[in-house]
């Protein structure tokens, strides 16, 4: 009578309350002598983090079959995380090397609470995971499943070696978004997922509900960890790597998350689950920022203009959803419901978009022409226009701060990510990969699908609006006193804010007032491609009177360096070579990604 249609059999049983009731006791016994049968086939579980780094609200970890004696829990540090690409960045830099190792330390301490423990190791995950579960068949890899090219050729080729070894990869979704991929009103593929984000904002926000986030584990719920394991070149239950055997290049000066070496920058961002909890907790309740958000979103100085939990989330140090159940539970507490409380979770939307938008489009994300297959001839692989720009030193003010803030600290504001990548791509007209390879490289909060979505659609590669940032008039606007410029551009600090926003104006008796000599102390401006410049009030003739007297064009490292030695002490650039560039001819298919493996 049950059959196999759903529907009929809650038909046929809705007026025999008995006749449920025991087929709902006769289920329940069938799946746990299910889970049971399961778990005697499973001789250990094993916990695969990626970017899933937390305890709380972790489907990975709770869906681990119940009943296995041991799970172990494993973190691989991948060297090809910590190399360079071929647009000469490399692909982690030291602040968030260093925020990782932080936030895996801080993984560690936490599964200790729960009677487990991690396993810490340095070297490819399809060669130290498979190499644990030798000799102990039918185990379960649960892990994170991801949606870019990198990381899912990563998963496959794990999948692959697990399978010589009698193991199984098993792909938990739903952690790393607001919204479950199951409870999406789209298509499976995503084939139909709108492409600009207001669209897929109202769908989602109408059909969709942000599921309850998932009860506490205990300690004990996740079994015990193996008392030993098979010895690797780098692993172990007490081992951690340090930042210069990751990164054995980086100066120690660029190891502090979010502060430079004379203490400039937002804040000191720690790494792991319980400075992301704390800082929620100080932000949203202790400081009561949550109800300004909307009216400080757009600053650039202090660490409260924004909630600055990005960092945590792209390493999965916490949940989005604990984040809006947060801020209902802070308009509940202070009876407070307005567009400030509603404008983060507006950005957790955001962020879910970009998400499924690279899932839908897969490596197009990466190629030249985006997710839109765009043919736009005439992209620039300027290599003194990109390491100006990559250095702070465009000669256009707000840029420059943003760009030093970077590079400093590892940390810039939404609002200077606008702007910046704006700049280079539709001014400078640079290929906007090198955009956001430097950005991959240096920030704290890089997020693949954030980042590259962000860049594609700052490019004008998604279909959707494109934003054209005058920079001036966004200097008046977010930073009229001058005070974020003059923070990080200690060489323009007597200029006034009237005459800041445009210093290649100054005359040289303005110069010699306010101690400064543009193209010597600070750099006259960058030549933008005309048809760019009319709308922006940029003149290819801009130059003050003392940088007309040089019309060479410098050597870009040279420039870097004098720069340097005179305005800041920001380390200079030691190489020449300008790394190679991908055609412009619209993005082959063999391009995967930066640099695909």
């Amino acid at each position: 009578e049950i059959g196999d249609d759903e529907s009929h059999c809650r038909h046929h049983f809705m007026h025999r309350p008995v006749a449920l009731l025991v087929l709902l006791i006769i289920l329940k016994k069938c799946k746990g002598m299910a889970m049971s049968m399961s778990a005697s086939k499973i001789q250990r579980n094993v916990v695969w983090f990626r970017n899933d780094l937390r305890i709380h609200d972790n489907p990975t970890l709770t869906s681990i079959i119940p009943g296995v004696k041991e799970t172990l829990c494993i973190y691989c540090f991948d060297p090809r995380q910590f190399t360079t690409t071929k647009f000469g960045c490399l692909k982690t830099g030291a602040y968030r090397a260093q925020f990782l190792i932080e936030s895996v330390a801080n993984l560690r301490k936490n599964l200790r609470l729960l009677g487990q423990d991690l396993l810490v190791t340095y070297g490819k995950p399809e060669s130290c995971i498979p190499r644990l579960l030798s000799g102990s068949t039918g185990s379960n890899v649960y892990v994170q499943g991801e949606v870019t090219s990198e990381e899912m050729a990563v998963e496959r080729n794990v999948e692959e070696q697990l399978h010589s070894v009698g193991g199984r990869l098993v792909r938990v979704v739903g952690g790393s978004t607001l919204f479950h991929p199951e409870d999406l009103p789209f298509h499976q593929n995503l084939s139909n997922l709108p492409d600009v984000f207001t669209v897929f904002r109202e769908k989602v926000e109408k059909q969709c509900r942000v599921r309850p986030i998932l009860p506490a584990i205990t300690y004990g719920q996740l079994g015990s960890p193996p008392p030993s394991t098979d010895p690797l070149d780098s692993s172990g239950f007490d081992w951690l790597p340090s930042l210069s055997s990751l990164l054995p290049a980086s100066p120690p000066s660029t190891s502090t998350p979010g502060l430079d070496g004379k203490g400039r920058g937002v804040m000191r961002f720690h790494g792991g689950e319980d400075a992301a909890l704390q800082r929620v907790q100080h932000w949203m309740f202790a400081s009561d920022r949550l109800q300004s958000y909307f009216e400080e979103r757009n600053g650039m100085l202090g660490e409260g203009y924004s909630s600055k939990l990005s960092p945590w989330l792209a390493l999965g140090c916490i949940s989005p959803r604990y984040i809006y159940t947060s801020a209902k539970r802070y308009e509940k507490e202070r009876n407070i419901s307005n567009k400030s409380t509603y404008w983060l979770i507006f950005e957790l939307i955001w962020r879910d978009f970009f998400r499924f938008f690279c899932a839908k489009y897969g490596v197009k994300v990466f190629q030249l022409g985006g997710a839109k297959e765009v043919n736009r001839a005439g992209w620039s692989s300027d290599a003194e226009k990109i390491r100006r720009w990559q250095a702070g030193l465009t000669g256009q003010p707000l840029v420059d701060a943003n760009m030093r803030e970077l590079l400093l600290t590892g940390w810039m504001s939404n609002r200077g990510r606008q702007n910046v990548a704006s700049y280079l791509v539709l001014e400078l007209g640079v290929d906007w990969r090198q955009g956001a390879a430097h950005f991959e490289e240096l920030l704290l909060d890089h997020d693949v699908c954030s980042n590259y979505g962000n860049w594609n659609a700052a490019a004008g590669l998604t279909g959707g609006r494109l934003n054209r940032f005058n920079i001036v008039k966004q200097s008046k606007d977010y930073d009229l006193n001058g005070d974020y410029i003059k923070h990080w551009l200690p060489e323009l600090r007597n200029v006034p804010a009237s005459q800041l926003f445009q210093p290649w104006l100054l005359s040289a008796d303005d110069q010699t007032r306010y101690g400064v000599t543009i193209g010597v102390d600070y750099p006259a401006p960058l030549d933008v491609d005309s048809k760019s410049s009319s709308s922006n009030g940029y003149s290819t003739n801009r130059k003050s009177e003392s940088a007309t007297k040089d019309s060479k064009k410098p050597n870009s490292n040279n420039t870097i360096k004098r720069y340097f030695s005179k305005a800041t002490d920001i380390p200079p650039v030691d190489s020449d070579d300008n790394p190679p560039m991908e055609s412009s001819s619209g993005g082959g298919s063999k391009f995967k990604r930066v640099q695909h493996f």
